[in-house]
Formats: C-alpha cells, structure tokens, sequence
C-alpha cells in the first residue's frame, strides 16, 4: 500500500503545480500567441500586422475589455480565425504582451 501512496501523492503535487501555473497568464505565452500563425487560416500572425509592436503605442487609450475585443476582431478579420474567449489564459496572456507595447502619457 505505501508504494501506490507515493506515485499518488507525486501525481497531485504534480496536478496542483500545473494548475497554479495556468492560473497565471505568462508574457512568454502572450509572445508566443502573438507570434502563432495558427490562430487562423489565412497564415499571419499578430506580428505580421504589427512587427515589434508597431502600431500598439496607443492600446494604454482602451481598457482591458475594449481590448479584448479588439484583439478578438483582429482574429477573426485579418487571420480567418475563431475568437478567443475574453477570461482564457491565452486571452490574458496575449493581452499582458500587447499591453507591453503601451506608451502612456501624464
């Protein structure tokens, strides 16, 4: 009985430390998202309209659900693609990396 125990108790711990780490949307992951041709059909990405963020030097104008938003019309226009749900780690994700292309003003 003690050896099922251990592998048992490895799993869960294993299962609670990929849960935590979906839980936080990651800049890595909003890159990689950015980068992704396989958002959609037509074969781009975020980074081919926007290459280094070019044209993101406003996104700090919108909160966080126009963004959102935007985002998702960006799929489904320029890439032929489903839309991402607004509260999934990928949509948080890709939101956290655009954001890094704001420049804000005071």
């Amino acid at each position: 009985m003690r050896y099922i125990a251990i592998p048992v108790i490895l799993l869960l711990c294993t299962s609670c430390l990929t849960a935590s780490a979906i839980e936080a949307p990651s800049l890595s992951l909003g890159k990689s998202i950015f980068e992704s041709t396989q958002l959609g059909t037509s074969g781009r990405s975020c980074d081919n309209c926007h290459p280094q963020g070019k044209g993101l030097d406003k996104v700090a104008d919108f909160n966080d659900l126009e963004l959102k938003d935007i985002i998702n019309a960006c799929i489904r226009d320029a890439q032929k693609g489903q839309t991402i749900s607004p509260e999934s780690q990928e949509m948080n994700a890709l939101l956290g990396y655009v954001r890094t292309f704001q420049i804000t003003t005071q």
